[in-house]
């Protein structure tokens, strides 16, 4: 399994930046907004987490 961790890591692709891409697609749907927040990744996600409802707040 590390062989494909590495393989992963290599090609640039993060949890997060995945995480990323899918909830930007499925509130945008939209192929240019998905790249930008793939490429910002976490900073997506906890963004995300802090702004809309139901997320860290609760």
């Amino acid at each position: 399994m590390s062989g494909a961790r590495d393989t992963a890591t290599q090609a640039g692709i993060g949890l997060g930046s995945a995480i990323a891409v899918a909830i930007s697609w499925s509130l945008h749907q939209s192929i240019i907004w998905a790249i930008v927040h793939g490429f910002f990744g976490w900073f997506y996600v906890i963004w995300h987490a802090f702004t809309r409802p139901g997320g860290l707040s609760g």
